[in-house]
């Protein structure tokens, strides 16, 4: 494709039930079908995000099984999410 930079993903896990409203419109992304319904079905803050540290911690071991050169995590000033997903994944 011409691109001869090394490409780092990033993730931005759920953290809260208005993230899926949110970070479609602030990220302009798409959410996976499956995400938005587990997060739809939690009935607290607490809940959707464990199901984000879930989600970013099995999205974070595929990459790396895909040999990324590393990942980018959007703490958005919360990183207690972030220590487990790091430690779920490596």
């Amino acid at each position: 494709m011409g691109i001869t930079v090394p490409i780092i993903p990033g993730i931005k896990p759920v953290s809260a039930l208005n993230d899926i409203k949110l970070l479609p419109q602030t990220f302009h992304i798409d959410l996976p079908n499956d995400l938005f319904s587990a997060v739809q079905k939690c009935k607290t803050d607490n809940e959707a995000r464990e199901i984000g540290i879930e989600w970013a911690a099995n999205q974070s071991k595929e990459l790396i099984k895909l040999g990324v050169p590393g990942i980018h995590y959007y703490t958005l000033g919360r990183s207690d999410n972030i220590a487990r997903i790091v430690k779920a994944a490596f």
